[in-house]
């Protein structure tokens, strides 16, 4: 089987030879496609870090091999990590975080274990890097949760949950607060877990998760979050098992799948040979495992952990009165002790299931959709614009412009409400939402909308609006603070 492979940047070439070293040394029935990414190639003008031969290559062959990959600064382009995975629909970006003997931890020394597995959305959130000026001085990003999107890392969380055996899954949100997109989110959680009766779902706010995976991370099993808060709790969990260069990662899509480590490019180290490998190489096992090759993953993860527990520890981790050894003799270490089993956590060695390469020729983009519910209305708008008013002046302009269709209902700023009640107390930024909602409650048309929106611009610079709509007689909207 052959998979694409991307060295990277930094120390990225360093310990990739070394993880494709221990794979040759184990025997992993492997080819190896070297694809161009990464900073270099943003420098040669591949404003998405790719040569179009890469993305052919790795778009044929379905697995990405990776390491770091540094993102210019200041040079207007994006994360060619973030543009991977969302180019591909890797939705789900799983990575475990378990106790690694010989890796000291404050919980390893209390003697409290850690298997934890977090699955973060990949696509959605804040990572669609939506991003607008509306005044000089305000900034919006938009952040978008899909009902499909949701489902489909989700519903991946389930099924690997169950393959694992895992005793509970636990959605973390802060629905409490973002009603509406994180409340999409968990909604569809629930609905998805009344098709796995025999797994414990249950859920958490996302501050209260974190203060829990400090004090307690071996209550939790299988996490499932949001992008942008997944990514942070992600992290979080690295620090628990030792720091990022203990924390594997698999980006799983339909189609295509990238495993990386998640630890930077180290430039301060680059070409000095003491790179830490066990990322990567986690990263790498995990891969291994997904195309079936059970056997060569148990054996190279056996002796990872022997040698882990024998001592031997590049410069960043490990017990400082025993001398650390360099990225290649970590390596050469791990080689040697294929074969060896560890004392504690064993991975049992199972027979191989190589999977048959499957190359997708897509005609067209997938849509993701779901059935949409009956009874639509629009039943008003929000109006964002520009204004230093104060907000009875604003109110009083604007309510010369609703004309007989519409009624001014709140105007907020920066989600706080400020008219018709408020407090002389509240910061005012140049930037006020208005909230127009049909007059008698009846239905609207996008073209009186349109109407208001020639009436207000009139007079104001209107930065955007959003619609206000109703399904099934419920509110897709949310109110603003105090309203």
């Amino acid at each position: 089987m052959k998979i694409a492979v991307a060295k990277g940047d930094g120390i990225g070439p360093e310990i990739m030879d070394a993880v494709l070293g221990i794979f040759n040394a184990a025997g992993v029935p492997l080819e190896y496609e070297f694809v161009d990414m990464g900073k270099w190639v943003f420098d040669k003008g591949y404003s998405n870090g790719m040569t179009p031969e890469a993305q052919q290559a790795i778009e044929t062959l379905g697995i990405l091999f990776k390491g770091p990959m540094e993102t210019p600064k200041g040079k207007g382009v994006k994360s060619v990590n973030v543009t991977a995975r969302k180019t591909w629909n890797t939705y789900a970006n799983k990575r475990v975080f378990q106790t690694l003997h010989g890796v000291d931890t404050v919980f390893s020394k209390a003697g409290i274990p850690i298997d934890v597995t977090i699955v973060r959305e990949n696509i959605e959130d804040t990572y669609g890097g939506i991003e607008h000026m509306l005044t000089h001085d305000v900034a919006l990003s938009r952040r978008f949760i899909t009902r499909p999107g949701s489902e489909q890392v989700i519903r991946y969380a389930f099924e690997m949950a169950k393959k694992k055996g895992a005793r509970r899954i636990t959605c973390g949100h802060k629905a409490n607060i973002m009603k509406i997109t994180d409340g999409l989110f968990l909604e569809v959680f629930y609905k998805v877990a009344e098709e796995y009766p025999d797994l414990k779902a249950d859920d958490v706010i996302v501050d209260d998760l974190c203060m829990k995976l400090v004090t307690r991370p071996d209550s939790f099993d299988v996490v499932v979050l949001t992008n942008l808060q997944g990514d942070i709790v992600s992290d979080l969990c690295a620090g628990l098992v030792g720091g990022l260069g203990f924390a594997p990662s698999a980006n799983i899509g339909d189609h295509i799948c990238i495993f990386e480590a998640v630890h930077g490019t180290a430039p301060d180290i680059t070409g000095k040979n003491i790179a830490n490998p066990t990322a990567l190489l986690l990263s790498g096992i995990a891969m291994l495992r997904h195309l079936g090759f059970m056997e060569s993953a148990a054996n190279i993860e056996n002796a990872l952990l022997y040698t882990l527990e024998s001592g031997i520890h590049t410069g960043d981790f490990g017990d400082k009165s025993i001398p650390s050894v360099n990225t290649t003799e970590f390596a050469n270490a791990i080689i040697a002790n294929i074969g060896k089993l560890p004392a504690h956590g064993a991975k049992p060695v199972l027979p191989n299931m190589p999977m048959t390469p499957t190359h997708f020729k897509l005609e067209k983009n997938p849509m993701l959709e779901s059935a949409e519910m009956a009874g639509e209305q629009i039943v008003g708008v929000d109006i964002f614009l520009e204004s230093n008013e104060q907000p009875t002046d604003l109110a009083n302009k604007l309510l010369q412009h609703t004309g007989i269709l519409f009624k001014l209902v709140t105007i907020s700023n920066r989600g706080t409400q400020v008219w018709p009640k408020g407090s002389v107390f509240t910061n005012l930024v140049n930037q006020y939402r208005c909230r127009f909602e049909s007059e008698d409650d009846s239905p609207l048309t996008q073209i009186d909308v349109l109407e208001l929106y020639k009436r207000v611009m009139s007079e104001y610079k209107v930065c955007s609006l959003e619609l206000l709509n109703m399904w099934e007689g419920k509110k897709a909207y949310s109110l603003a603070q105090g309203q």
